[in-house]
C-alpha cells in the first residue's frame, strides 16, 4: 500500500501528540488506512499496544513513537539556551539577594 501524499504525520506533529491518541491518528502516523488499522487490531497484529475503552480504541503515544522507531524526544539547542539563560538569571538574583549592605 502506498500512502497518499500529505497523509502521514510530520515529525513535529508526532512530538505534539497527547499521552494517548485515537486509532485514526495512530493509523495516520503509521501510514495506514483506518480500515487496515482495524483489521490489524482484530488480528492482534497492530505494531504497538492498543487500549480498548468501551467501543473505542486508544493508543499510548509512547508505544506509537517506539513503533515508529523514535525512542525519545530530541533536545533542541533553543531549549538548552533557554535553560542556560534561566540559570544565569537565577544566579544573578541569588548573588544580589546575598550581598551584604553595610
Amino acid at each position: 500500500m502506498i500512502p497518499r501524499p500529505g497523509t502521514w504525520l510530520s515529525f513535529s506533529e508526532a512530538f505534539d501528540l497527547p499521552l494517548v491518541v485515537d486509532l485514526r491518528t495512530a493509523a495516520r502516523a503509521l501510514g495506514l488506512c483506518p480500515a487496515t488499522a482495524y483489521k490489524l487490531i482484530y488480528q492482534d497484529c497492530f505494531p504497538c499496544p492498543v487500549l480498548r475503552l468501551g467501543w473505542q480504541y486508544r493508543i499510548p503515544t509512547a508505544g506509537l513513537l517506539r513503533a515508529l522507531g523514535i525512542e525519545e524526544r530530541p533536545v533542541y539547542p533553543a531549549d538548552l539556551r533557554a535553560g542556560a539563560d534561566f540559570a544565569e538569571q537565577r544566579d544573578c538574583a541569588m548573588a544580589f539577594e546575598t550581598e551584604d549592605y553595610t
